[in-house]
């Protein structure tokens, strides 16, 4: 046996330089801020071409990752490993709808495909004459709705007809309003981009993975698809059909080894058996198989997987846990510092919370994704009893520190109006990046102001994934052992199954009391509003609306002109706010909007939108606040 293991560790040279190749490829690689990126992408700078597919090279010097896909350069908005999506868009259409030149969109059909969110072209047309204003023209109404403005009447088809030029560019289906009535607006939905879904090679991919190597490319085969493995490079797999000539030299000694191994296992399993209690290894048992578990789906993630950490390097990063900045129901919240310099929050799970299904939720859940709005996470540590997740550091800290008026906030600011409002979108954009997938569809089923972090220029970022749910199904509809959430964020139907099932509508619920909360400030249940003794918050700012009141603090009190302006434009977006708020607390899962079409109503004029039903449910007040877990 001590011949045979010193066989094992006497690999050829060829076999190091194999395993540095494979070690280079595991890696993933930031890309101009967009994190977590690996195979088929590559930029020569920071990962080879042999770790990427051909057509993915990417630039990442300047403010945004750039891909040439046709020779026309897109954008990189925005990946999705495990759905193999990423969104684009136009790089000379970027903050302009004047480009150099006036060339159609094109992609290469071999390689994408429009991904599973709604896409639809937007026509830009140039180079129009204008006609006559006494030539015989059929008179068309073009709605007009902002005052003094000159309206104008042409027949629009033969106006389209005199148009030299027309360019389709794809947008998502969610930004395509009717009618966009300035450049701003056009300019907004180009630049939100479309989805787009690649295939490089995608079925050797996962076959090269599943057998533990790493996808890329061999530059000495002519640009064939390669698997990269710990002992050589393969095609398709580690175990493909050039895999036994580099392996002989291996199997005797590592059959003898695994006869011998096998035999101590055996024996060592008999003894413990023997030496323990039935109810103790049933204990043991669980807690291997946890474990079993965790490992499992850490390595089914490969190289999409974040880094992982030893403890002793999570000590090490966080000065052995010396500044610690927050605490939440599953552990503790810690300031760090990566060997790069990046500052980083380091949340340490609470060794007592169950068997890990948190850890596995939260990894599971944000591992794939990309999103401005969503907090990245940069690595993980996972050692039995000792586990951690490392994020990107948010340095404003949560959201509900700024909206509150009740004295407990530390920060005691208040937000504006109009950078309320673009939180609000911002995390309905959060929301909408998770719900879309139709085969990996994110559920949070945790969104408050607690798990909103705000970044320097107040970004808002979805956190806290600990009790997403990951739905596989067209449907969307989940199941769950018990409730999940917290206690006046909770949808109808997560509590009582006679609401209907738990779906990503019931994250849209908790995103209308997060944002009702942000407009009136205060919690969404309160016993002291009013001169009543209980009002339920959403009737309470219900009647509000009806009786036209605003929602201002006593000191605003501007009078000059300019103010009164930004005054009506701030009670406008309070007003929209609302609405669209009362229209996501809807107690029927059904009657609410997607985060889609939350965000489509949130960019509409406050007229446009229809006043939703008075919200259902009432005061909880005649239900025990032990027992009670309905919206409060």
């Amino acid at each position: 046996m001590i011949i045979s293991i010193g066989l094992i560790h006497f690999p050829s040279s060829s076999y190091a330089n194999n395993d540095e190749k494979y070690r280079i490829c595991g890696t993933l690689f930031v890309c101009a801020g967009i994190p977590n990126l690996g195979y088929p992408f590559w930029w020569g700078l920071n990962r080879s071409r042999d770790c990427g597919h051909p057509s993915f090279e990417l630039n990442c010097s300047g403010d945004a990752p750039q891909l040439k896909i046709a020779n026309m350069s897109y954008r990189v908005l925005g990946v999705n490993n495990p759905l193999r999506t990423l969104t684009v868009a136009r790089t000379d259409y970027w903050k302009t709808i004047s480009p150099p030149q006036i060339v159609n969109t094109t992609i290469d059909h071999s390689l994408f495909s429009y991904g599973p969110n709604a896409t639809t072209n937007l026509t830009l047309y140039y180079d129009c004459t204008v006609p006559d204003s006494s030539a015989n023209q059929t008179d068309v109404q073009l709605d007009c709705t902002a005052n003094n403005t000159d309206v104008a009447r042409y027949n629009v088809s033969s106006l389209l007809g005199m148009c030299k030029n027309n360019v389709k560019v794809p947008v998502a289906q969610s930004a395509a309003h009717v009618g966009y009535s300035t450049e701003a607006a056009l300019i907004e939905a180009i630049d939100g981009g479309f989805m787009l879904k690649w295939d490089a090679k995608n079925s050797m991919c996962d076959d090269c993975r599943n057998s533990g190597g790493q996808c890329g490319t061999s530059n000495s085969r002519g640009n064939d698809f390669a698997c990269h493995c710990a002992t050589g490079t393969f095609t398709p797999t580690c175990t493909g059909k050039d895999w036994w000539k580099h392996k002989l030299v291996l199997i005797i000694p590592i059959g003898v080894v695994g006869i011998a191994v096998i035999s101590l296992g055996v024996m060592f399993s008999v003894k413990r058996r023997r030496s323990s209690s039935n109810a103790t290894a049933g204990v043991n048992r669980d807690a291997k198989n946890d474990h079993m578990d965790a490992e499992a789906m850490i390595k089914s993630y490969g190289s999409v997987a974040p880094k992982r950490y030893t403890y002793s390097a999570v000590k090490k990063l966080t000065n052995s846990f010396k500044d610690k900045v927050g605490r939440g129901g599953y552990g503790v919240v810690y300031k760090g510092k990566l060997p790069d310099g990046r500052v980083v929050a380091v949340k340490v799970l609470s060794e007592s919370k169950g068997n890990g299904e948190e850890f596995i939720n939260e990894v599971a859940s944000i591992s794939g994704t990309s999103h401005v709005n969503i907090v990245t996470l940069l690595g993980f540590c996972y050692e039995k009893t000792k586990r951690a997740l490392i994020y990107e550091f948010v340095p404003n800290g949560s959201l509900d520190k700024f909206i509150y008026d009740d004295g407990s906030s530390i920060t005691k600011c208040h937000l504006d109006k109009i950078i309320m409002f673009q939180i609000a979108v911002g995390i309905a954009r959060g929301l909408e990046y998770l719900h879309r997938g139709c085969r990996t569809r994110i559920l949070h089923l945790d969104i408050k102001p607690h798990n909103i972090l705000l970044g320097e220029d107040l970004c808002p970022k979805i956190s806290d994934f600990g009790l997403a749910k990951l739905c596989k199904t067209k449907e969307s509809i989940v199941s769950m052992t018990g409730m999940r959430g917290t206690v006046g964020y909770i949808a109808p139907e997560v509590f009582s199954r006679s609401f209907g099932g738990v779906s990503h509508k019931s994250d849209v619920y908790s995103y209308g009391m997060l944002v009702l909360e942000m407009v009136g400030g205060r919690k969404n249940y309160d016993g002291g509003v009013s001169h009543t003794s209980e009002i339920y918050f959403p009737q309470w700012i219900y009647n509000k609306l009806e009786r036209d009141e605003i929602f201002y603090t006593s000191e605003d009190t501007r009078e000059d002109e300019e103010d009164i302006v930004k005054r009506e434009v701030e009670e406008d977006i309070v007003k929209r706010m609302i609405m669209v708020s009362l229209w996501c607390i809807q107690t029927n899962p059904v009657d609410r909007p997607s985060m889609g079409k939350v965000i489509e109503m949130l960019e509409c004029n406050f007229q446009s939108l229809e006043i939703p039903p008075k919200p259902f449910l009432n005061s909880p007040a005649a239900r025990s606040p032990e027992n009670s877990s309905t919206p409060s």
